[in-house]
């Protein structure tokens, strides 16, 4: 499990070198092997997972360093969706890191198993639905970012558009209110398995811990910014600049503040 982990970091990170390679050589060969490295980190990325029934004990899925590496998994599956239809292989170059720190991360521990009694099957529907919300956003995230650099460039008349450069601002745009509309949904459905999580483990739905209040801010946040978006009709480049805030501020609420308690 270990190795394979490894490899897709290694993989990964790789990808993240050629999408970096692609745009500033403006190479669409470039862009299509960093594709092609991402599927292949997501092959053994996946042979991962599938190599934890092997382990005695089986890791737990809830645990922070593979529920990291869940999401770095299906930000990945996202992004190689959405690029079978708009060019997006220039993104790798942030995006690979990215899924290389999730893949790496678990690949360094070996979490012990934990007691889930009495929670039946919402820790684990909890994290699949959480970390494939966190990967939708992600993916926004990552879209708004190229978004806000690729139109302060194109403003200061640094950036001549071409085949093996960045998507144009318009498929960005797109993509990231795509990647916000799914991701907000399935976090808030994750929110919703992890209350009933806690329900079964304490008898309520909310404790008061530090990971629950950031994290219900995190929700609250994400939910003006969805409404600011598909509602309120935000700008493209507000838009782009919301799903950066709200991701880094989302990143940190649940990972940070993971690590740190």
């Amino acid at each position: 499990m270990t190795i394979l982990l490894q490899l897709a970091a290694a993989l990964y990170l790789a990808a993240g070198i050629s999408g970096g390679v692609g745009v500033s050589l403006g190479s669409p060969r470039a862009g299509r092997a960093a594709i092609v490295l991402l599927l292949a980190g997501a092959l053994a990325h996946a042979g991962s997972f599938v190599a934890l029934h092997g382990v005695d004990p089986v890791p737990p899925l809830t645990e922070l360093p593979m529920a990291v590496s869940f999401m770095a998994f299906v930000m990945v599956l996202t992004f190689l969706v959405f690029a079978r239809r708009v060019a997006l292989g220039s993104l790798a170059v942030v995006l690979g890191p990215m899924a290389f720190l999730g893949a790496f991360f678990a690949g360094l521990d070996s979490p012990e198993a934990e007691s889930t009694s009495g929670a039946g099957a919402w820790p684990h529907a909890h994290v699949l639905l959480a970390g494939a919300g966190l990967a939708f956003l992600a993916v926004a995230a990552v879209a708004g970012a190229v978004y806000l650099l690729e139109n302060r460039r194109l403003k200061r008349k640094r950036l001549q558009p071409g085949p093996g450069g960045l998507p144009s601002l318009e498929s960005l745009d797109r993509l990231n209110a795509v990647a916000l509309a799914v991701g907000f949904p399935l976090l808030t459905l994750g929110v919703l398995t992890g209350m009933m999580w806690t329900d079964g483990v304490y008898g309520k739905v909310f404790t008061g811990s530090a990971h629950e209040a950031w994290n219900a801010i995190a929700w609250l946040i994400y939910g003006v910014l969805v409404a600011a978006r598909f509602v309120a009709s935000q700008s493209a480049r507000d838009a782009a600049a919301s799903a950066v805030a709200g991701f880094a501020f989302l990143l940190f609420a649940v990972v940070g503040v993971g690590i740190l308690a």
